[in-house]
């Protein structure tokens, strides 16, 4: 069965430390994906993302124009971020490990995403539906993304751990009848 990611319903988020006492929480506006997603043996599911990293959003314009700029995504060479997953280990009924590939700024560093599926459900359009949510955390600075500044009271403006959060709803296609 053939599914396709329901953008409307579907997103990508990111928090940091700021200033070592708050938290900034942005989203990325643009991306696409394909997810292979096998309700059978969820073991087999494939997941290949890429991310317009342009289309970063934190509600404050200037900080957005920063990180696009060569100290953090360095954009206008680096336009994309990929993630491929490289396997899948089921670690309950419900819940897995999503292992794979994260591209950033040309380095590529495997990750670990805790995923947990929501279930399916049949919209009122006849449609169904498949959710799942995923979290993990990255240092930034193993992707090459080691911009900071020292704080005159003791620490950095920008936190080296970057926590992830993926909400997703994917919707099952008909299958075609073969010609």
């Amino acid at each position: 069965m053939s599914w396709q990611i329901d953008y409307a319903h579907s997103h990508i988020y990111f928090t940091a430390r700021h200033m070592m006492i708050s938290k900034v929480r942005g989203r990325f506006e643009k991306w696409e994906g394909s997810i292979a997603f096998n309700e059978e043996k969820p073991e087999e599911t494939a997941v290949h993302v890429t991310v317009d990293v342009a289309s970063v959003n934190t509600r404050e314009q200037q900080r957005d124009d920063h990180l696009r700029s060569p100290d953090f995504f360095n954009a206008a060479e680096f336009p994309t971020m990929t993630f491929k997953s490289t396997r899948v280990e089921r670690t309950g009924e419900d819940t897995a490990k999503l292992v794979g590939d994260l591209t950033i700024r040309g380095v590529t560093k495997e990750i670990v995403l805790d995923v947990e599926y929501a279930g399916q459900a049949k919209s009122p359009w006849g449609t169904f539906s498949a959710g799942f949510s995923a979290s993990g955390s990255l240092n930034r600075k193993d992707w090459g993304l080691t911009w900071n500044q020292a704080l005159e009271t003791g620490g950095m403006l920008v936190g080296d751990k970057i926590s992830i959060e993926v909400e997703l709803e994917l919707v099952k296609q008909p299958e075609t009848a073969p010609a």
